[in-house]
């Protein structure tokens, strides 16, 4: 479980084909474990080695079809480590389990803050609520105002800026994964 309280920013510093991808991620915390859960960009990984300067880890195809094409050596990401008993939980409930992907339509600026329009897939649009909670690369977000597939969000200056959504713009695809509590309603609906 996580929050989707962002804690630092890494870099993906190799990307090799084998099997699953496997991923070399820079990060500041050299007190990793081997089996210990890191969300990357909203995905839970588990962290398989350490490295002088992060960890690696395995991305199956699973995981690779259903996040935004930034599995790249290169490419800056959102990071948090896994929710231990008696931690705030600050955000929302996360569990890093990418539902989709969600395209940026329009950035537009809002006093100091930034206000995200983006399209969510059909099968996805059902589950985000005005003032319910979604995560997006990670990032746990409030839904300000839905309208049919499409839905905003604010960011406030701090989370630009400690977060990979700086670097955005239109047309982007994000991460998405709904709030854990629709889903179950709506499975639970279904009969």
């Amino acid at each position: 479980m996580f929050t989707g309280i962002i804690s630092s920013i890494g870099a993906i510093t190799s990307s090799q084909k084998r099997g699953d991808l496997a991923v070399a991620i820079s990060c500041p915390w050299r007190d990793l474990r081997i089996g210990e859960s890191v969300a990357v960009n909203g995905a839970c990984l588990t962290v398989t080695e350490k490295t002088a300067d992060g960890f690696s880890a395995a991305v199956s195809d699973e995981t690779i079809a259903r996040t935004a094409p930034r599995w790249s050596t290169g490419e800056r990401v959102n990071l948090e480590r896994a929710l231990n008993a008696g931690d705030a939980l600050s955000g929302h409930m996360v569990t890093g389990h990418v539902d989709g992907l969600t395209k940026i339509i329009a950035i537009t600026q809002a006093g100091d803050s930034h206000v995200l329009e983006l399209e969510a897939p059909p099968a996805l649009a059902r589950f985000i609520a005005e003032k319910g909670s979604v995560t997006l690369d990670g990032v746990s977000l409030t839904v300000n105002q839905v309208d049919g597939n499409r839905f905003f969000v604010n960011i406030i200056p701090h989370s630009w800026d400690a977060t990979t959504f700086h670097a955005r713009k239109p047309g982007d695809v994000l991460n998405l994964e709904i709030d854990i509590i629709a889903r179950y309603v709506a499975r639970l609906m279904q009969k």
